[in-house]
């Protein structure tokens, strides 16, 4: 049987007032008509927009779904008309499918093992701390974002990557210029041309003197310096720009649910379950696009060779016939399973190491300031907007009794 068809007639960008950590009502309300509804874009093509778990699932694993650049022609807020979108940069392996994909991927998946993670974790709870100290001393008031949230996985990444530690801030700064969401074409443009340069130069740097890191580990394969350089940006900014939002968000939702925090500070036994519920609960990587390439059946619908399909990550995690009470915040939860990281051949590279960094820095944070609060109003916090790749805190003002 076909199910009743609803459409989202333009995709929202505004979070309720009060509600942070909530997606978008509207799409929550597309989701209580149906797991799949129609999206008119901008520029006239007729997509779809996936809301339902079990569907969002079923399409991140099916290769009649690509997730080519070139294909990527319809953006949900912008009518780009008849320009033409190229093929994805060599290395950039996101955006691509097999076998292209695989070829990129599979030097790497042995370096990011679960293992090879968890033996990261000292040198994180030594990153961790630094800047905990560094924070005690300065004295509240801080911003969290700037003083904790960003620095511990830009420094892992960057230490990973065999970038020098004193590069991480100009890095950091062209990162966050082209996910923030508020720049300006030229801005992008600036920021991801000096980010290309500076890596063309890693790449040279670590061809001359391999050092002990991820990307001198990548010098012995096939790969040229072109596609060096795509995988290098791909897993800086990945491993950068998701985990520290995810932090920053992440603390500022355990300080407005009390009750949460404070079985978190009397359990640390339950942090696993605790970090994977902020990531469920708040799903900062909120869609991925992949278009048809052949008619396929979805939901009692026809998904058209050629047509977008939206799947939003952030409603899917929210689905109530997948997750009970779906929004509310639930430290003690068992259902597990989120989508949080994807699922299937894209499925995150780094989830692993994400989840070593949230492991150690919140209760670090929660342990080292038992009395760590809000310095403004819950809703005087910047936000960033939902235009951005990644959601999250632009600042996050925090204090504590000193």
């Amino acid at each position: 049987m076909t199910e009743s068809l609803h459409t989202v007639t333009t995709m929202p960008t505004a979070r309720q007032p009060g509600c942070p950590f909530d997606p978008p009502a509207e799409l929550i309300q597309a989701r209580e008509h149906g797991p799949i509804s129609r999206f008119p874009f901008p520029d006239g093509h007729q997509g779809w927009l996936i809301t339902g778990y079990d569907l969002v699932r079923s399409v991140l694993a099916d290769p009649r779904f690509s997730s080519r650049k070139e294909l990527m022609r319809h953006h949900p807020l912008v009518d780009y008309g008849e320009i033409e979108v190229p093929p994805a940069p060599p290395g950039e392996f996101l955006l691509m499918d097999e076998p292209q994909h695989s070829r990129y991927r599979k030097p790497l998946v042995g370096r990011f093992t679960v293992r090879r993670m968890r033996l990261l974790t000292e040198r994180v709870e030594q990153i961790t701390a630094e800047h905990l100290d560094a924070m005690e001393k300065a004295g509240p008031p801080v911003d969290l974002v700037t003083a904790f949230a960003k620095p511990i996985p830009s420094i892992v990444i960057c230490e990973l990557l065999g970038v020098p530690y004193e590069d991480r801030g100009s890095f950091q700064e062209h990162i966050d210029k082209f996910l923030g969401g508020e720049a300006g074409d030229e801005e992008l443009i600036a920021a991801y041309t000096a980010t290309q340069q500076y890596l063309a130069q890693l790449v040279a740097a670590k061809r001359a003197h391999p050092t002990n890191d991820v990307l001198s580990d990548l010098l012995d394969s096939d790969l040229t310096d072109e596609e060096l350089r795509g995988i290098a940006l791909i897993l800086l900014s990945a491993g950068f720009d998701t985990t520290a939002n995810t932090l920053a968000l992440g603390t500022f939702a355990l300080l407005r649910n009390p009750a949460q925090l404070a079985a978190l500070r009397a359990e640390p036994a339950l942090i696993d379950r605790a970090v994977e519920e902020l990531l469920r609960y708040l799903s900062v990587a909120k869609q991925f696009h992949r278009v048809a390439l052949e008619d396929v059946e979805l939901g009692g619908h026809t998904i058209e060779a050629g047509t977008t399909v939206i799947l939003s990550l952030n409603i899917a995690n929210r689905d109530p016939e997948r997750f009970p009470d779906p929004h509310t915040l639930d430290l003690r939860r068992q259902d597990g399973g989120h989508l949080a990281f994807g699922h299937g051949i894209h499925q995150c590279l780094g989830q692993q190491l994400a989840r070593v960094e949230m492991r150690v820095a919140l209760p670090a944070l929660l342990n080292r300031f038992p009395t760590l609060r809000l310095a403004v109003p819950a809703e005087e916090v910047a936000l960033r907007p939902e235009t951005a790749d990644i959601y999250g805190v632009k600042s996050l003002p925090v204090t504590w009794d000193a």
